[in-house]
């Protein structure tokens, strides 16, 4: 009883306690309003009954009565017991549960011997600081535990001797987008390993001279791979200046400016790489005998000789080909090539972005194939058209509104097939007026024959796709271990996550593939498929949310998730889209697993994939709603500045709905994510078995934060990330991609960063590496990227060990 009786509090006592009982009896009141809100809805009970202990301390403190502490101290007590019951040891999910009453709980005991001036009050209150202190770096250490990696088991030993059926190797050059038309991502280059990578140091930057007007500076994100090629490299910025670089000293040899107005910007201005061709028929001395070929935000094809960046005069009109000829209507924006081209065969491959959410009467996705030294046109697969493969009539236009590829394609030599990461139709989120072609081949990996531009099979990863899906990455050929030995095949990664084996030949699952009940409903009951395909060989994807896994600044904010999660319409994955309120989408479009795609060990056996790990929070507007919003696609009145996340709010002309994605599921004002971290990782994958090598979280949260301000913290909790990973024979993974603006080194054997360096924009790119006479160079162009929220720049980075 000596602790809670005591004599009158002073002054300071009386203001500290009105204070801070004041801060305390808010906090309640709002815990209690949003609490019963969360407890009418199905959600736990907990933050009422904390709302209303809050309350009662609250009132008591600004009484002066110390019967206020120790409401206080049971309930956080009471909160401590239940934050380890909902989440365990479990560091990042603690925070919001724990950080902020335990604050309070560190002022509560600092006034409680202004408010009883008695000796062994101070005594008890020094030792709660005490304990809460312990308790605090306890919490600390539970978060950074993140930064250790666990092994699952060992990486398989070298056993693999797979071909590659690329005409150009990866090794001392770096010949195409992914290394090689394989796309693995992969050097046999052993020069840099995980006993000296802590060396690297830059020598030397260059500059693409390629930063955003004003008018243009939401939309920026260059997203560059170059190539290398003998003694130079090949590059694109944002807005397809073509650039050849010294490959070892960063000297600009020659630069191409094919002048692109921020009118053609799309949803972002990027040029991820481009493409190098010989021409055999050509003499080494001849014009263009070799060229470097890129596809521009415009619409066009254009070739230059690699030696001099001059057009070549006889590739279409003047060193380029209109690939918008034939599709009729175009409004700038709406038609763009983001991506790298693939050559097989003498066939320049190129598919086109087609601008998303806008309308279903959008420009075709037409897929079409240009002979490599003319520029004549091949072929052209419409799909809206199956039995022709040639351009449309005069009165006529390729068939609008298709899946378009927006991605990069791999190739197959040997095989004579591209293989191509097809996107969805026009208007995402709605499927009843797609044709049949359209359901078949949307979303879905087509191998196309490049002789004729016919397909020659496909695989579809979603049915009546109406998640914005779309395949992302590149397959990454290897060949697979079956019963009669090595099986030509390839890696299919998904923003589902889920992770496939095909044989490339015919388009036949090499691992299982199950179909399972999904959910059903939505606002198209009759156009969900009962199942959707789902891999059993591997998946990124992580367990179904729960209300547990929503996450805040606060134990307020995370209340507000709470809710939203409770009030939203959400079943696991493959959620219909609803209107009446808000779905879940899990994972978001951003994957899984996007453009970055995955590399591949082919000596060792190894996948490594660096992921995504976020929700959309998502709603279907009814048309009359989107008209009085005026929402209007990029052709109208509206289509000024479209830097925002994408489907932020999208008209859908075409269709009953607009849509209106909340992408990552952010919170109003702190712009928090609702959803716990991490929100991307990178993994290796054995193989042989698809079984786990280790995993943990990428990016650091050094530039995260509340408000948008950055917090500095070198702790590690998985960012979204955009751009993949380069795997190396020395035994190391070269990753950026995060945003926290690191270029990073990792052991492929643990996980392990041996090396880390701050880029000056965001690395939201894929790296390469090359050698020049024996040295081994590391490269990186730091764009950033406004959707990734990271700083823009025009930075070409290289690394080596000192000579």
């Amino acid at each position: 009883m000596a602790l809670l009786a005591s004599r009158a509090p002073g002054p300071a006592g009386v203001w500290a306690g009105r204070i801070l009982g004041v801060l305390i009896g808010l906090i309640g009141l709002v815990l209690i309003v949003g609490g019963g809100w969360l407890a009418a809805v199905g959600g736990s009970l907990y933050y009422l009954l904390a709302g209303l202990g809050l309350a009662g301390s609250g009132a008591l403190l600004f009484r002066g009565q110390l019967l206020g502490v120790w409401i206080y101290a049971a309930v956080f007590l009471a909160t401590v017991l239940w934050a380890f019951w909902e989440v365990g040891l479990a560091g990042w999910p603690l925070v919001p549960r724990l950080a902020g009453p335990l604050v309070l709980m560190v002022l509560v005991l600092a006034i409680a011997p202004l408010l009883a001036p008695a000796r062994p009050i101070r005594r008890v209150a020094l030792g709660g600081i005490a304990a809460v202190a312990v308790f605090a770096v306890g919490l600390i250490l539970a978060v950074s535990a993140v930064n250790r990696p666990g092994v699952n088991q060992p990486l398989p030993a070298p056993a693999f001797a797979m071909n590659d059926p690329s005409l150009f190797q990866a090794g001392a050059d770096w010949p195409a987008y992914g290394g090689t038309y394989a796309s693995r991502r992969y050097s046999p280059l052993s020069q840099i390993t995980p006993q000296n990578v802590g060396r690297l140091e830059r020598v030397w930057l260059a500059h693409t001279g390629d930063l955003p007007s004003e008018r243009a500076k939401n939309k920026y994100g260059a997203e560059t791979t170059p190539l290398k090629i003998g003694d130079a490299l090949y590059l694109c910025s944002a807005k397809n200046i073509l650039i050849s670089l010294d490959a070892a000293t960063g000297e600009e040899r020659w630069r191409y400016d094919p002048k692109v107005s921020d009118d053609w910007i799309p949803y972002t201005a990027a040029c991820r790489g481009v493409a190098y061709y010989v021409a055999p028929e050509l003499e080494a001395a001849d014009e263009c005998a070799a060229r470097v070929i890129e596809g521009t935000l415009d619409g066009r094809l254009i070739a230059v000789d690699a030696r001099t960046g001059r057009p070549c005069s006889g590739f279409g009109r003047n060193g380029q080909v209109d690939m918008k000829q034939g599709m009729g209507e175009v409004a700038p924006g709406m038609v763009s090539i983001t991506s790298p081209p693939t050559i097989v065969r003498g066939v320049v491959v190129t598919g086109h972005q087609v601008l998303d959410g806008q309308k279903r009467d959008a420009p075709s996705g037409v897929i079409q194939g240009f002979d490599a030294v003319t520029g004549a046109l091949r072929w052209a697969w419409d799909l809206g058209r199956p039995d022709r493969t040639g351009p449309p009539e005069p009165h006529e236009t390729y068939t609008r509104g298709t899946p378009n590829m927006w991605t990069i394609a791999s190739g197959d030599e040997a095989l004579g097939h591209v293989y191509l990461p097809m996107g969805n139709s026009a208007v995402d989120y709605w499927s009843s007026s797609r044709s049949e072609e359209e359901n078949r081949y949307a979303t879905a990996l087509v191998a196309l024959d490049v002789t004729t531009g016919r397909p020659a099979w496909s695989f579809q990863t979603v049915h009546m796709d109406v998640w914005d899906y779309d395949l992302g990455s590149q397959a990454t050929l290897i060949d697979f271990p079956g019963a009669g030995g090595l099986v030509p095949a390839l890696v299919l990664p998904s923003k589902q996550g889920d992770i496939y084996i095909l044989d490339r030949r015919t388009g036949r699952p090499l691992t299982p593939v199950e179909n399972r009940p999904v959910p059903q409903g939505g606002v198209e009951p009759e156009q969900r498929t009962q199942t959707q395909p789902f891999s059993l060989y591997h998946t990124l994807r992580k367990r179904d949310l729960t209300e547990r896994d929503m996450w805040g600044m606060s134990p307020i904010d995370q209340m507000i998730c709470r809710i939203q999660f409770r009030m939203a319409e959400y079943h696991g994955i493959y959620t219909p889209p609803t209107t009446r309120r808000r779905w879940i989408q899990y994972p978001g479009y951003n994957g899984g697993s996007d453009w970055g795609g995955v590399a591949v060990d082919p000596v060792r056996g190894v996948i490594v994939a660096n992921y995504n790990d976020m929700p959309n929070y998502n709603r279907l507007v009814p048309r009359e709603e989107v008209d009085r919003r005026g929402w209007s696609p990029r052709d109208e009145a509206r289509g000024g500045d479209l830097g925002g996340p994408e489907g932020g709010g999208d008209p859908q002309v075409g269709a009953p709905y607009g849509v209106q994605v909340n992408a990552g599921w952010r919170m109003p004002v702190t712009n928090l994510l609702c959803k716990t971290p991490p929100y991307g990782g990178i993994r290796a994958i054995d193989l042989r078995t698809g079984q786990t090598v280790w995993d943990r979280p990428l990016g650091t949260a050094r530039r995260n934060g509340p408000f948008n301000i950055p917090s500095m913290l070198p702790l590690m909790i998985g960012t979204p990330n955009n751009g993949g990973a380069v795997v190396t024979a020395g035994g190391l993974v070269f990753i950026a991609a995060a945003t926290d603006n690191l270029i990073r080194a990792i052991d492929l054997d643990t996980g392990k960063v041996l090396w880390q360096d701050v880029l000056p924009a965001g690395g939201q790119a894929t790296p390469m590496t090359y050698e020049v006479e024996g040295r081994q160079y590391l490269v990186i162009m730091t764009g950033g990227h406004h959707f990734m929220e990271t700083p823009v720049g025009d930075e070409v980075i290289a690394y080596a060990l000192p000579e």
